[in-house]
C-alpha cells in the first residue's frame, strides 16, 4: 500500500512544487490530502489520517510546531517532517520537543523529501544534514521531561500565536469557536505567565520562541 502523505503549507506554489515531486519520484507515496494552515491539517487528520505530515513551520492561524504538538498528543504514533527556511537550532530543537520525526529544509527539499518521507515512515529520523550535527549536541545535554521555556498550554500557544499576528479577542474567538471571555482569559494568563503586558511586547516574545516568524 502507498504511503500516505498529507502536504501542508500556507503557499500553493510550495505545495504545488513538492507534490510534482512526490508524484514524480515517491514510487508508493500518494500525497492524499493539501492544507494551508494547521487548523486545517487537524480537520483533515480527523476524517482522513495520513501515515506522514509534511508541515510547513510557519503557517498562519496553527503553525507547524503546534501542530506538530497536538497531532502527537492526540496520536503519539504520529509521523511527522517540519519544513523550514530556518537552520537555526532554536526551531530545529522546538521541532523535535514537539514530537516531529523529521526536518527538512526548503531549500533542498527536491532532492529529499522522499527519502526523508520513506525513513519517518519506517520509524526513522531524517534530518536534513546541514543541521544534523549542532541538533546531536543538543539533545545529549537535555534532560528528560524538561518543559518548555514558556510554560503555556497547547491552548495558550495557539491564542499567542493570533495575537501576535493582529487577531483580536472577538476575532479570535470566532476562529476557535471560543467565547469572548474564554478569550479574555487565556490572554490575562499568557500575560500574567510571561510577565508581558504590552502587544509589542507578545510580538517580540512570539518570534523569539520560533510561534511566528517574520
Amino acid at each position: 500500500m502507498a504511503i500516505k502523505v498529507i502536504l501542508a503549507d500556507d503557499h500553493a506554489i510550495v505545495r504545488d512544487g513538492l507534490k510534482a515531486v512526490i508524484d514524480k519520484k515517491g514510487d508508493g507515496i500518494s500525497v492524499i490530502g493539501e492544507a494551508a494552515n494547521g487548523n486545517d491539517v487537524l480537520k483533515l487528520s480527523k476524517t482522513r489520517p495520513a501515515d506522514v505530515y509534511l508541515l510547513d513551520i510557519s503557517m498562519p492561524v496553527l503553525n507547524g510546531i503546534e501542530t506538530t504538538h497536538r497531532l502527537v498528543k492526540k496520536d503519539p504514533k504520529s509521523k511527522i517532517i517540519i519544513l523550514s527556511m530556518h537552520d537555526d537550532r532554536t526551531f530545529v530543537v522546538k521541532a523535535l520537543q514537539s514530537g516531529a520525526r523529521g526536518y527538512i529544509l526548503k531549500e533542498s527539499a527536491t532532492y529529499e523529501i522522499v527519502f526523508g518521507i520513506n525513513e519517518v515512515y519506517l520509524g526513522r529520523y531524517y534530518l536534513t544534514p546541514k543541521i544534523s550535527s549542532y541538533l546531536v549536541e543538543d539533545f545529549l545535554g537535555r534532560e528528560p521531561g524538561e518543559r518548555q521555556p514558556s510554560e503555556l498550554s497547547s491552548r495558550e500557544k495557539g491564542i499567542l500565536q493570533l495575537l501576535a499576528e493582529g487577531w483580536n479577542n472577538k476575532e479570535i474567538a470566532e476562529k476557535l469557536s471560543l467565547s469572548l471571555n474564554t478569550v479574555h482569559v487565556h490572554r490575562n494568563n499568557i500575560m500574567k505567565k510571561l510577565q508581558i503586558h504590552r502587544q509589542a511586547d507578545l510580538i517580540k516574545f512570539a518570534i523569539k520562541e520560533g510561534i511566528i516568524q517574520l
